[in-house]
């Protein structure tokens, strides 16, 4: 790191002007094609290059080659993609807003929301598994308004809003260890949801949490500079005119659009929320106009990095993809806590 910044120190780039943070976002895109492809192309079955090329640019899908790169890998690797840019960003914005470093996703009750909703669908409605994803996204968003409801009515400020958020996971998780004990079997599913991954996930699974994505990650962007004057904190951005009860509002719901758009096809991936907002902090600084766009490209490359992991280390056989980030993002967070101590990136929010 330090001969990296010597470099950028004599091509006379700096972090305030933004052309260090432009150079390494050019580093990133340049770097995703080829992590596309091998995601494409590695796994149980290695496909090569040309072969890969051959089935695009001549498709038959009578063919195994052809089928393995369109109804396998090209949906697992868009999977990863738009999960680790979403629960990123999403951990980025409950962060800033909360003015907390460890916020996640968990924080406002989102992993507990979809989770108890995934667990009811299978106890309950065992022949309508397909619609798993709906109940995740569901249980997600009614958490996220019920946190929200019950801080509201306490003064709605960033404590208010955590200690909600935790007293709703605990009461969903109270609601779904019952189930589990009525409804044994159902644990196999939760078993497999909670870990998270990317394994038998369809075109149809993404098409649906796309619309609620992608809208949500140009929304934040295009409201960055509101999300820097909110984590200035409530006195000075109310001075400014901001109405901060709306719009703490607006960011905790598209934080949970975000989450919960992911968890309902990837299972509850916890960790790249919580990693990847501190790796983009550590690496281009405090800005939000940059943070946003960065921490939504590091996250995805993350999370599809972590993906391949998981497949081609014990080929043929997989490893879930949470616990390749768990193995990961624990030693490099650890990293980051030291590194942050010092530059004290963890206390600008």
């Amino acid at each position: 790191m330090n001969i990296w910044r010597r470099f950028f120190t004599r091509m006379n780039l700096s972090k305030d002007k933004g052309h260090y943070t432009a150079l390494l976002t050019f580093v990133l895109i340049l770097l995703l094609p080829l992590l596309i492809a091998l995601s494409i192309g590695l796994g149980s079955v290695r496909i090569a290059l040309h072969d890969i090329i051959n089935a695009i640019i001549h498709p038959d899908q009578s063919d195994t080659v052809y089928q393995i790169i369109f109804y396998v890998r090209i949906p697992r690797t868009l999977a990863a993609l738009l999960a680790g840019g979403a629960l990123s960003v999403s951990g980025f914005i409950l962060q800033s807003v909360l003015n907390n470093s460890l916020a996640s996703p968990n924080t406002i009750g989102v992993n507990a929301g979809a989770g108890l909703f995934v667990i009811l669908v299978s106890a309950l409605f065992p022949s309508y598994l397909q619609f798993t994803s709906i109940a995740a996204f569901i249980g997600a968003m009614m958490a996220v308004f019920l946190v929200y409801s019950i801080a509201k009515l306490t003064g709605a400020s960033r404590m208010a809003v955590i200690l909600s958020g935790i007293a709703v996971s605990s009461f969903f998780g109270a609601i779904t260890n019952t189930v589990l004990t009525i409804w044994p079997d159902t644990a196999i599913s939760r078993t497999a949801f909670s870990i998270g991954g990317f394994s038998g996930v369809t075109m149809d699974n993404i098409g649906f949490s796309t619309w609620f994505i992608l809208p949500s990650l140009i929304i934040v962007t295009i409201l960055s500079y509101d999300l820097n004057l909110l984590t200035l904190g409530d006195d000075t951005a109310k001075s400014l005119g901001m109405n901060t009860s709306l719009f703490r509002f607006l960011f905790l719901t598209l934080a949970a659009l975000l989450a919960g758009s992911a968890i309902s096809f990837a299972g509850l991936l916890g960790f790249v929320g919580l990693i990847v907002p501190h790796a983009s902090r550590f690496l281009v600084g405090s800005s939000k106009r940059w943070l946003v766009p960065f921490t939504a490209l590091l996250g995805s490359m993350f999370t599809l990095f972590c993906d391949l992991l998981a497949r081609v280390l014990f080929s043929p056989y997989e490893v879930p993809v949470g616990i390749i980030m768990s193995f990961i993002g624990g030693p490099l967070f650890i990293y980051l806590l030291f590194k942050g101590r010092q530059k004290r990136i963890y206390n600008s929010n």
